[in-house]
């Protein structure tokens, strides 16, 4: 096929100039595109080496101009050896988000596209970016490079606060995984509990500046498996991962930086000249590059799916095969559809523009389209449900846990740093309650009723029927919602808006829910499983008639008993419902409680979907 190319070359060149450029108009009724925002795919073409303008090649990779409409639009031109007459030009075109010609530098590529990543995982979430293409598109050269930019932003002091950082840099040949920061020692990719992928065995060095950096990667990169092959003197035959763990003194909390250098992928001329062992090499790169695109399929149909208005029960859920190579599993947090932490991805795909790499790079170029999801946008915009969490951005979600986590109002920074309403509902219970307990004078009782109540407005907004409540306004207009939610929920809560400013022993009434502990020394043999005793205040004892019902379903006997000093109330128990951190009112079975047995009052909000009470703030 190189001779075919290079007898035609002339003529090729002429053909491509005739090339008409012209973007194609679209018609009226097409719909706009939306892209995934947690997903840049940008391409980068690598200058035409010496050695191929020496041998004749001409270049086949034409980016378009961005002045006539065309940003990340290219074309690729390929010479087509009819049978039955003369060679024809048959051009591909394709688009990605952000385009970087020949003439581009890697500050540059930094600087548009990668640089976000930064900030992003200094503040908690996890930041990906790999390049891959053919063998001698000039990946490892990019990553190269951008590790120096990278470390430079962590280290110059321009972002805020204090973090801890941590380096670990692996080698994955096949399904092998190998430390290049302990002389290549092997290591082993699992799964914890909660579905995240460990690097058992590795090691994590403590990086303070960077100059430690640079010697780190200088050292792993001594480690790398490389060989020489038809393309490239100096081809990495394994995925390199450089990870970077920044830890928040403060908080507690990880973000996470991932650099990764995959591979090149072969055609079929490069492994022509292969042996045995070199032929095993390229089939298992090429294996985990093929089980990377699939994943990228099922990433991909997951988008549209979240973005598109069919109902979620008559769309078949997408396959995300991340377990089929040692790549995927490291990189399984780019794919989850269920991926509990903010996560952001820049991928770069690196094409060679020689003639002779034609067909490697329609294959690069085809793949990376396939990571934008493309979603029609003429349908009219969905009303948002200001009651949903899960369709809450980062913003709506601190902003709302300012206003509703109690007193002392929890630190949304460190609850919430960077995920959505989706996120945080997927987040661990543990993980949940620890991360409020950073607050100070927060205490487990207020973290537990916190979450319980934002998982009450996530199961109010999924029930049918609940559409039309919480989407109408109130009686001024407003959708705001604490003001739906005072309209949907029974809650114990003081209907005088001040009242919390008064200790709650001065302002005791009936319905106040308050927890209580048994003076020391007195056993009333009552045994409420859970951590803490609740009851709600019926009426002081002198208001009661000679009897009363106890815990037991037994007569109390009121009559003797010196009511003077109106500091004993009878109340009702409030035992633990069936499902977790739910309770139920017991109103048959009640008990006698001084002041001086009551700790706190607590907020309980009824539920007409499961019948309980649950804990409020």
């Amino acid at each position: 096929m190189d001779r075919f190319y290079l007898e035609n070359a002339a003529q090729y060149r002429n053909m491509v100039q005739a090339f008409n450029t012209t973007p194609v108009p679209r018609p009226k009724e097409s719909a706009s595109e939306t892209t995934s925002p947690e997903m840049i795919v940008s391409a980068r073409i690598r200058p035409l080496l010496d050695e191929d303008i020496a041998a004749g090649f001409p270049c086949a990779v034409y980016p378009r101009s961005a002045q006539i409409g065309e940003a990340g639009v290219v074309d690729i031109h390929d010479l087509y050896n009819h049978p039955r007459g003369r060679p024809i030009l048959k051009s591909f075109k394709y688009k990605v988000d952000r385009l970087f010609n020949s003439q581009a530098t890697t500050e540059e590529i930094y600087e548009d596209a990668v640089e976000h990543l930064v900030p992003f995982a200094w503040n908690g979430g996890i930041g990906t970016f790999f390049a891959y293409g053919q063998t001698g598109s000039s990946k490892t050269f990019t990553v190269s490079h951008l590790e120096k930019l990278v470390t430079a932003s962590l280290m110059d002091g321009s972002l805020e606060g204090q973090r801890e950082m941590y380096m670990t840099i692996i080698d994955l040949a096949g399904n092998s995984a190998y430390d290049l920061l302990s002389s290549r020692k092997p290591i082993s990719i699992l799964e914890d509990s909660f579905g995240v992928t460990q690097l058992a065995g590795v090691t994590e060095h403590p990086v303070k500046d960077r100059d430690e950096v640079m010697d780190l990667i200088e050292r792993a990169a001594s480690f790398r498996r490389t060989a020489p092959t038809l393309k490239n003197d100096a081809s990495s035959r394994s995925h390199g991962i450089c990870r970077i763990r920044i830890r928040n003194p403060a908080t507690g909390s990880d973000g996470l930086l991932y650099l990764v250098d995959l591979a090149g992928s072969e055609a079929a001329r490069d492994v022509a000249v292969h042996g045995a062992d070199r032929m095993r090499e390229a089939r298992e790169i090429n294996m985990s590059l093929s089980v990377l695109k699939d994943c990228i399929r099922g990433k991909v149909e997951s988008d549209a799916i979240a973005l598109s208005d069919m109902p979620k029960s008559k769309q078949k859920k997408p396959r995300v095969p991340f377990r089929q190579s040692a790549l995927t599993k490291v990189l399984k947090h780019v794919f989850d559809p269920t991926g509990r932490r903010a996560c952001k991805t820049v991928v770069i795909a690196c094409v060679n523009p020689s003639l002779a790499d034609v067909s490697p790079s329609k294959n690069t170029l085809r793949y990376a389209e396939m990571l934008r999801v493309l979603v029609p946008t003429s349908t009219a915009p969905k009303e948002s449900n200001p009651m949903a969490p899960m369709a809450w951005t980062n913003a709506q979600v601190k902003a709302w846990i300012s206003r509703n986590s109690g007193v002392p109002p929890i630190d949304s920074a460190v609850l919430a740093p960077t995920e959505s309403g989706a996120q945080l509902l997927r987040l661990p219970a543990v993980n949940f309650e620890r991360r409020c307990l950073k607050t100070p004078g927060v205490s487990t009782q207020q973290a537990k009723a916190f979450r319980s109540k934002l998982w009450q407005m996530h199961v109010d907004s999924q029930r049918a029927g609940d559409k039309s409540n919480t989407t109408q306004s109130n009686s001024n207009g407003s959708t705001d919602p604490d003001t739906i939610l005072s309209r949907l929920v029974s809650s114990s809560r003081d209907s005088n808006p001040t009242a919390s400013e008064i200790p709650f022993k001065d302002r005791i009434r009936p319905s106040m829910v308050v927890s209580w502990n048994e003076q020391p020394g007195h056993d009333s043999k009552i045994d409420i499983p859970g951590d803490i005793k609740l009851a709600t205040i019926l009426c002081p004892v002198a208001a009661v008639q000679e009897t009363a019902k106890g815990a037991f379903e037994q007569a109390l006997d009121l009559t003797g008993r010196d009511t003077s000093n109106g500091t004993q109330y009878l109340c009702a128990l409030i035992t633990p419902g069936q499902t977790p951190d739910s309770y139920e009112l017991n109103l048959w079975r009640q008990i006698i409680i001084d002041v001086s047995m009551m700790e706190n009052e607590v907020i309980l909000e009824y539920d007409a979907g499961t019948r309980y009470y649950y804990m409020s703030v």
